[in-house]
């Protein structure tokens, strides 16, 4: 599954070197990312979060109970409610956009954002399916398959840009609409991707009447209190970027670049990690088995500290010569965008462990039956987040306003990881996490070195090479990163980490075999 998700991360990243070439940080691209972000936003909190969260449970739970017949009816019946509920909110979504546009008078920038938002807010649908089908594989034990499913998602939206966007007219905010169209259509090709598998697992699609299904009623449940509970970064992340549009033109995609680049550890193994866990934990809990349950989530809390702290210094230390290995081509100017892009890349960093420790740890909470404890610590650090981004953006100074949205969501993040696991404690009356926190001082050692050796080998390549060709752009960023990870690895073998020495048990034995 991180093999499938890493391929679709990286094209993901392609498709945001495309953007960035094709329309920079200009006030275009700015209206388009703040137009996307809003229907993208429920790929976020239904893809890999509340509506997966709630699903699984009831889906594997009947599965268990009641047959495979009865397991696919709750799927049906989940479906053909979602399909309702989702054109409804469509349609109220469109025609209120359309009143705006009608009656209001707009600047250029936010009349764009408008019309982009009207075109693409139908891929609600599309990725709301997806989410389905993507649960009700990953319940059945298939994580390949739906991991690329967003693989054919970015394929479609960088040919939007390659193929379509040339017929839309000369101008850039002619242009844009073409990659507009290209979401709903990639949406279209994420969802379809999937189903030749479930037809082979057995899965056809009947209408079933929701209203007064038990099952639908339970999982709509559980989910709307799991949409806050699970996806609070997310709703930060779209709260704090509606401020930062209104106070001025660039910051909302610089900082999406930013994110972006984020995203792809998170993604593939954080992200991964999570999905997986989810139906794990909830057939332990079923079970009753705790003491397995705290084992798993405890063994998978200590595999991503471990990936994401070694990226995260990396991605802090290399932040510039990252943005400009990736973006700087085009319409991406090195003045204008690289330092920016790069500082709010070096100050949303620091919080990646915790962005996926709290995915995984929501999904503890969602496995044992509780909603209400994650959604109320998220309403508590989704208002912290919107006080601090309110406060940073007032204090940090024009160019680096960027830094002061990736602070906030960084500060808000370790508030609700922390949270979450005082609760957490509290619920299972004991963690037994010492194999967790012990490792803890020699992992801070190995990361603080790695960020050292990373840091000195960028400022010799920077000093001989430099960075004006590609190869030597190149070499800026995986030189040192190579470097450092072969040294961070090192040092936890050696300091006997379980989570290093488990991974190279591991990878050792399967290459032994294969041999």
């Amino acid at each position: 599954m991180a093999f499938a998700t890493l391929t679709s991360r990286v094209l993901g990243m392609v498709r945001e070197i495309v953007y960035a070439s094709f329309m920079g940080s200009s006030w275009v691209a700015n209206a388009f990312a703040m137009a996307f972000m809003i229907p993208n936003l429920f790929r976020r909190l239904l893809g890999e979060g509340a509506l997966t969260a709630a699903f699984i449970p009831t889906f594997k739970e009947k599965e268990r109970t009641a047959g495979e017949a009865e397991m696919w009816r709750v799927a049906n019946a989940t479906i053909s409610g979602l399909i309702v509920a989702a054109c409804v909110v469509i349609a109220l979504v469109m025609i209120g956009v359309s009143i705006a546009l009608g009656v209001g008078s707009y600047s250029g920038e936010t009349k764009l954002m408008l019309e982009l938002l009207r075109v693409m807010f139908p891929y609600m649908l599309l990725v709301c399916l997806a989410a389905v089908f993507m649960g009700m594989l990953n319940a059945r034990g298939h994580f390949f398959i739906p991991a690329m499913g967003a693989t054919m998602l970015n394929v479609v939206m960088i040919a939007s840009v390659l193929f379509l966007a040339p017929r839309f007219g000369e101008q850039l905010h002619d242009q844009i609409f073409a990659l507009a169209l290209g979401v709903l259509a990639a949406g279209l090709a994420q969802a379809a991707f999937q189903l030749p598998t479930l037809h082979r697992e057995g899965f056809r699609y009947r209408w079933v009447t929701p209203w007064n299904d038990p099952s639908f009623r339970h999982i709509v449940r559980q989910m709307i209190p799991g949409t806050i509970g699970v996806a609070s970064y997310q709703i930060n992340v779209l709260l704090t970027q509606s401020m930062a549009f209104v106070l001025g033109s660039g910051i909302v995609v610089q900082f999406q670049y930013a994110v972006r680049l984020m995203e792809l550890p998170q993604g593939v193994f954080g992200i991964s990690l999570a999905t997986f866990l989810l139906p794990t934990l909830a057939g332990l809990a079923a079970d009753k088995q705790y003491d397995d349950f705290r084992t798993t989530l405890r063994q998978g809390l200590s595999h991503l500290t471990f990936v994401n702290l070694l990226a995260t210094a990396l991605l802090i230390v290399l932040a510039e010569p990252i943005v400009r290995l990736l973006f700087e081509h085009g319409e991406f100017a090195a003045d204008e965008s690289t330092g920016p892009v790069s500082f709010a890349l070096a100050c949303l960093a620091p919080g990646l462990v915790l962005f996926s420790a709290v995915n995984v740890l929501a999904r503890a909470f969602y496995a044992l039956g509780d909603i209400k404890t994650p959604m109320q610590i998220s309403v508590f650090c989704l208002v912290l987040n919107v006080v601090l981004t309110g406060g940073l953006l007032i204090l940090f100074r024009d160019g680096y306003k960027q830094g002061a949205l990736g602070v906030a969501n960084s500060l808000s993040a370790l508030c609700n990881c922390t949270l979450l696991v005082f609760a957490l404690r509290r619920k299972l009356k004991y963690l037994a996490w010492q194999e967790l926190t012990q490792p803890l001082a020699a992992l801070t050692a190995a990361t603080i070195v790695a960020g050292a050796v990373a840091w000195f080998g960028l400022r010799v390549w920077e000093q001989d090479i430099g960075h004006a060709a590609w190869p030597a752009r190149f070499g800026a960023v995986f030189v040192p990163a190579t470097v450092a990870a072969l040294i961070y690895w090192a040092m936890a073998v050696f300091m006997c980490v379980p989570s290093a020495t488990e991974i190279w048990k591991l990878t050792a034995g399967r290459a032994l075999r294969r041999k």
